[in-house]
């Protein structure tokens, strides 16, 4: 995904420091990390699910991208529970 800025929302900082996520980390996933989730409708700007492995561990980062700025906002971030995802952490369990 192209940033030209990551902003971190407060939520998004304390669920980071809950699972030990550090801003490196989220900030891989955004650059190199594989769009699993597109929400176009979401508002105020469309959202994604971004997903990458830092040292073999699945991380999701949803991100908020503002289309003329591209500012990406950091709406949360965590780790996939595997009781809701496939093995892939790609889809979820149906």
């Amino acid at each position: 995904m192209e940033c030209k800025e990551i902003v971190f929302s407060n939520h998004a900082v304390q669920r980071m420091f809950e699972r030990g996520i550090r801003t490196s980390d989220v900030r891989t996933v955004i650059t190199s990390g594989e769009v699993i989730a597109e929400y176009q409708d979401d508002r105020p700007y469309p959202s994604y699910v971004i997903l990458s492995f830092i040292k073999d561990r699945p991380i999701h980062v949803v991100v908020a991208v503002e289309p003329d700025t591209r500012e990406c906002y950091v709406v949360t971030v965590y780790p996939p529970d595997p009781e809701l995802w496939n093995s892939d952490f790609r889809t979820r369990r149906t």
